[in-house]
């Protein structure tokens, strides 16, 4: 059976992570993906590393799977018709141009829509295409640190720090691909295709969540807790006898199990502890209490007690121990696939599920411009078109 996407075609003008990653999971899904680069590839990441594999980078490798790629100019007005040709077939467009970029070259949503009314044409940029930032470039980095990001994470020895991956590009391509499925969904009834304005900033803003609702409502700026949670307590990371432990305790029933199971059961009574608002105001006392005592054991005796009493808790683990993991696995978050010239190369799974219409690994990450040739065939080029072209430096 096809992918739940199965018969959508793609156009890719998307290049790094956010853009890449939301035509990933299109993809996965099923859709027929081309990524467009200039001539040579213009996919930054193609050239980032180390780590590169047989010469082809590792950062590239994680998010270009299952596409088809295309390599033409947009400088030049001969390829952009390209462009407008294989968009009267396509289904979705993305792009991540900045501000401006598409309607000097007549590659907008207004200049495409005219000839193919059914387009979802999606623009991800930094701030997005309205107010003052909008022809601004974004980056993930950056907007980490506008968006109050940075401000909460870290501690206050620490001073801001970035999350440990792009996360505002891996967000932003979540939402791309929510906002195209969901403008998909509504063409099915409407007929009509529309534009998507994504930006990281807006993202990243979104992301904040419980962190923004608690500014919005005291008014308090909210300050770097390190591991600690704003609203919740003992909810951290604690020292045991070998190692870190994470002990994230929602409610005061969790709270007299895990008292209890510590030894530590009269404490769930004291006045200092037994609420959440109380456990607030004194974290520093219990949390002095609780690694004390949490030195008596390892992390995987306490991990074992803890688990079999249904407290929430768990190890903090490396990178290689994530992927020797047996659940990962088991959940099949560990793919291969065979790269010509990368050879045999591991990828992360997807974590898409469905019963019916799974998501597959059926393409390894393409080279620049690996299947142009079947692309323009398809899209009706003659042989004598696509030669004239190749001959004159155009694809």
């Amino acid at each position: 059976m096809g992918g739940a996407l199965e018969g959508v075609k793609v156009l890719d003008l998307t290049r790094v992570l956010a853009g890449p990653y939301c035509t990933m999971i299109l993809a996965d899904l099923g859709a027929d993906v081309i990524k467009v680069e200039a001539p040579g590839g213009s996919d930054e990441t193609r050239f980032w590393g180390p780590p590169f594999q047989n010469g082809v980078s590792a950062y590239y490798l994680c998010a270009n799977r299952n596409k088809r790629s295309i390599t033409v100019n947009l400088k030049s007005e001969e390829d952009r018709e390209i462009i407008r040709i294989l968009a009267k077939e396509a289904d979705v467009l993305i792009h991540n141009f900045k501000t401006g970029s598409m309607e000097k070259w007549q590659l907008d949503y207004d200049s495409l829509q005219k000839i193919n009314s059914r387009l979802v044409y999606c623009s991800i940029t930094g701030f997005g295409e309205t107010g003052p930032y909008r022809y601004l470039p974004g980056y993930d980095f950056i907007i980490q640190g506008m968006s109050g990001l940075m401000s909460i994470t870290g501690s206050e020895e620490s001073g801001p720090m970035k999350i440990g991956v792009a996360m505002v590009d891996i967000l932003t391509g979540l939402y791309s691909v929510i906002s195209i499925e969901a403008a998909l969904l509504e063409r099915g009834r409407s007929g009509k295709g529309q534009k998507i304005d994504l930006s990281l900033m807006d993202t990243a803003v979104s992301s904040l969540a419980n962190v923004a609702s608690n500014y919005l409502i005291s008014g308090k700026v909210p300050r770097r807790l390190g591991n600690d949670h704003p609203n919740i307590v003992p909810y951290s990371k604690f020292k045991a006898l070998d190692g870190d432990i994470i002990i994230a305790v929602g409610n005061n029933r969790q709270f007299a199990t895990l008292c209890e199971v510590m030894g530590l059961s009269e404490m769930a009574m004291d006045a200092r502890f037994c609420t959440n608002v109380a456990r607030m105001e004194n974290k520093l006392e219990l949390t002095r209490i609780l690694e004390y005592q949490l030195q008596l054991k390892t992390v995987n005796e306490w991990i074992k007690l803890f688990s079999e009493k249904n407290i929430p808790c768990g190890p903090i683990h490396t990178i290689d121990q994530v992927f020797e993991h047996p659940q990962v696995l088991a959940r099949d978050m560990v793919v291969q696939v065979e790269h010509p010239e990368a050879g045999m190369v591991k990828l992360v799974g997807s974590p898409v599920k469905l019963s019916r219409t799974n998501t597959k690994i059926e393409r390894h990450p393409p080279m620049a411009g690996e299947h142009t040739w079947e692309i323009l065939q398809e899209a009706g080029f003659s042989f004598e078109e696509i030669t004239y072209f190749k001959e004159n430096n155009i694809i």
